[in-house]
């Protein structure tokens, strides 16, 4: 778990689960793989089956404890809607997140079709936004998934990119990420495809977040693009109206 998380588009991580299993181009050079690995070697308790799919539920109750308001990325290093995560168990996850509504919880899977299965049974309160991984045209098709789930907001993380996305279904979808791969044997990300999605974006009224370059060293490499930061977010109004508005307030 990390507050103050080092992500862009977020404030802090939350892994109630940990752990995953390749799906999709996106996965080839994982970096939770890589720090799942690196926690194992460094006898860290939670990831002592490396990367594993665990549940760990001590780390339920870690958001009940963050009194300030945060934007929280969820399962940084796993997929909510694993095949081994079991509906009980993503209930109880939904569960912590219904009932801290001074939190922003940001939920991103490769695997809408099954969250989307489930979107019945859960509470969908409106600070839980739902994400889907797109990372080329092969897996195009999430984006439908994602758009049959109750979310209030639902957003898109196009990272890494691997290939053009001329044409994206942007209707009721709320937000877009873009970013490049990073770290060691990064794949390239060319720019025309950038533009593609930002011109779309921008055409639709879509919020656009360019997120990074990437490559090996992604600090040279920045966050620019055509001389500018991207950083929209969705615009969001907590309703929150049994808590102390004092202790819990939070408008974008």
């Amino acid at each position: 778990m990390a507050d103050n998380s080092s992500i862009e588009w977020t404030e802090a991580t939350w892994n109630p689960v940990t752990g995953c299993t390749k799906i999709s181009a996106g996965c080839k050079n994982c970096y939770a793989e890589r720090m799942a690995k690196r926690l194992q070697a460094m006898r860290i308790p939670q990831y002592k089956d490396g990367f594993k799919v665990t549940l760990q539920e001590r780390a339920l109750e870690i958001p009940r404890t963050w009194i300030k308001p945060r934007t929280i990325f969820v399962n940084s290093m796993s997929d909510l809607f694993h095949k081994d995560v079991p509906l009980t168990y993503i209930k109880k996850v939904f569960q912590v997140m219904n009932d801290c509504p001074q939190h922003i919880f940001q939920v991103l899977t490769k695997r809408p079709e099954t969250a989307a299965k489930y979107s019945s049974s859960l509470n969908w309160s409106e600070n839980i936004w739902m994400g889907t991984s797109v990372e080329d045209s092969k897996v195009i098709e999430r984006i439908k998934h994602l758009k049959n789930i109750d979310a209030k907001i639902r957003f898109l993380s196009i990272e890494p990119l691997l290939g053009p996305l001329p044409r994206l279904a942007l209707k009721n979808i709320h937000w877009v990420i873009v970013g490049g791969e990073s770290g060691p044997k990064a794949r390239p990300m060319k720019k025309i495809w950038v533009d593609q999605i930002k011109t779309q974006c921008l055409n639709k009224g879509v919020p656009f977040f360019f997120k990074q370059w990437g490559g090996v060293n992604k600090k040279k490499t920045g966050r620019l693009l055509d001389n500018q930061t991207w950083d929209q977010m969705p615009t969001y109004t907590s309703k929150v109206e049994t808590i102390d508005r004092n202790r819990y307030s939070r408008v974008f």
